[in-house]
């Protein structure tokens, strides 16, 4: 293989790096940037809307992300695939940490910013996202309601209906580590998946017997994973809570609900609980 000054000449003279393109860009093609920047349309002139538009649709993506992650774990769980499991886990972990830092753009609107531009967009709100709730199915928290919330849009209320119904990601955890020999009582593992999760004592016994053995083993490496993944989940809620709180203090949201006091409700809710319980048990 060539290297040094003549490798760096012969790509200087490489027309195809050079050359117009006939039509789209092979990137174009596969990222369709073109798309993505013809969808950020403010509706005034303040100067903060842009990174609101931008900040919202980039969380829209990182939402669409994480529960593709989330799926592809909760498959390879039902496979017994556990290497690929935690691979999905460690992808989702990253795309939290992402997601999470993707508040910044807008973290610090003070109220006259963003009263500068909240009527435009009326009753307009993240608790209307429909991916948003994808994620919170998978994470175990159902809700029938806000399934027929989404009937306005058939596609989308069919996808939120077949997600209701299928198992969270952790009850697939738990399915797995039943079929590992791990004492998961039945009830636990044939409860209906249409119904929020809840935590089970026996469960609790359970995680604490995995974080009273070595911390190298299979179980406990998931157990942290795991343990990541609720704790980017409530970092989020609680970035969430205090951007809202700071922008607009206790008003109500846009979109129908409490506002702050809808967050602060939703911030207590405890992503995997049973991974909390059994350390105070140990």
């Amino acid at each position: 293989m060539n290297d040094g000054p003549s490798a760096l000449a012969e790509l200087a003279e490489d027309t195809t790096l050079t050359r117009p393109f006939s039509g789209a860009s092979p990137y174009e093609e596969y990222v369709h940037a073109s798309v993505l920047n013809t969808l950020q349309q403010p509706l005034t002139e303040a100067a903060d809307e842009m990174g609101f538009l931008v900040t919202t649709q980039v969380m829209e993506l990182w939402f669409t992300l994480i529960v593709h992650e989330w799926r592809t774990a909760r498959e390879a769980f039902v496979k017994d695939d556990l290497p690929a499991a935690l691979d999905a886990l460690t992808r989702s972990r990253r795309a939290l940490s992402a997601l999470n830092d993707s508040w910044q753009p807008i973290a610090a609107l003070t109220p006259l910013q963003f009263e500068g531009f909240r009527a435009a967009f009326g009753r307009a709100s993240g608790f209307q996202s429909a991916m948003y709730r994808h994620i919170e199915f998978l994470l175990g928290e159902k809700s029938e309601a806000l399934v027929n919330a989404h009937r306005g849009d058939p596609a989308v209320h069919e996808a939120l209906r077949d997600a209701h119904r299928e198992p969270p990601l952790y009850d697939e955890v738990l399915c797995f580590l039943h079929r590992q020999g791990l004492p998961v009582p039945a009830h636990v593992r044939e409860r209906d998946v249409s119904l929020s999760y809840t935590s089970d004592p026996a469960v609790v016994e359970l995680w604490r017997g995995v974080y009273a053995g070595s911390p190298y083993e299979a179980p406990a490496l998931l157990a942290e994973a795991l343990t990541d993944i609720a704790e980017l989940v409530a970092r989020w809620r609680f970035d969430h809570l205090m951007v809202v709180r700071r922008a607009m203090g206790a008003k109500p949201g846009s979109g129908g609900t409490a506002g702050l006091a809808y967050l602060e409700q939703r911030a207590r809710r405890v992503v995997f609980p049973e991974l909390w319980e059994a350390r105070g048990a140990l």
